[in-house]
């Protein structure tokens, strides 16, 4: 066998970021820019999601000066997970979809505060206007239903749906089951912008994944053993949310 075709097995590993544990060729940490919110955010990010090549969860969690990413299955209580006391819950979401639809429910509202049966709540303007701190499950379908089932602390805070006016921007880069599965940065930018009644946090959280997806396409045609296709995500539907 030819040295040309005897692929070189002490090739190193691509260097990874520091900040968003991206490969340096698909780093994007020099073009974000912060955004101030008074609503805190959690990001809970399944052991097993490990696509770093796609995933958003510390590129969302960059932009804000006080969020926090916890990778794990479970912690007893929101205060534990987020490192600091919560003297209550609900006014915390946590943002789960499970098999609940904002299409099934008489609203056309993108974002939902929902009972524990699934039904939405009365009084949604001034639940949503009382929140003060965000929760995503960062993970697929199967990987989020997890989560939601293993932290039953999250019964305790506000679950919200989301009814997106547009499909996520990930395309055929990562197809997802329904229409209303966003990435973790388009759930948060779409989340904090409309509580916080401020588009410009989704529109900058949706210009950093723009430019996120931009140099993966690029780098994928450049180096394909770096950012190969990726594969098929999750698309097993649960009947229980």
């Amino acid at each position: 066998m030819s040295e040309a075709s005897n692929p070189r097995i002490d090739e190193e590993p691509v260097a990874e970021c520091p900040h968003c544990g991206k490969p340096l060729p698909l780093c994007i940490c020099d073009s974000i820019r912060p955004i101030e919110s008074r609503i805190s955010l959690l990001i809970l990010q399944h052991p097993q999601e490990q696509d770093r090549a796609l995933g958003t969860a510390r590129l969302t969690a960059m932009h804000f000066k006080d969020a926090v990413v916890k990778i794990g299955l479970s912690w007893p209580s929101l205060s534990k997970a987020l490192g600091r006391k919560v003297d209550d819950p609900s006014r915390w979401a946590v943002l789960y979809l499970g098999s609940a639809k904002v299409s099934d429910l008489d609203t056309d509202a993108e974002i939902v505060a929902i009972d524990r049966k699934g039904e939405i709540e009365p009084h949604q303007r001034a639940i949503l206007e009382d929140i003060e701190g965000v929760v995503l499950l960062d993970g697929s379908w199967s990987q989020a239903r997890a989560l939601w089932w293993r932290n039953p602390w999250m019964l305790k805070c506000q679950r919200v749906i989301l009814g997106p006016k547009r499909p996520s921007r990930y395309g055929q880069l990562r197809r997802e089951p329904r229409r209303d599965g966003l990435s973790t940065i388009e759930a948060a930018g779409l989340l904090l912008a409309g509580l916080e009644r401020r588009p410009e946090i989704a529109a900058t959280l949706n210009a950093s994944f723009e430019r996120m997806l931009a140099r993966f396409r690029q780098v994928q045609a450049e180096m394909p053993a770096l950012a190969p296709k990726p594969k098929k995500r999750d698309w097993r539907r649960r009947k229980r949310g």
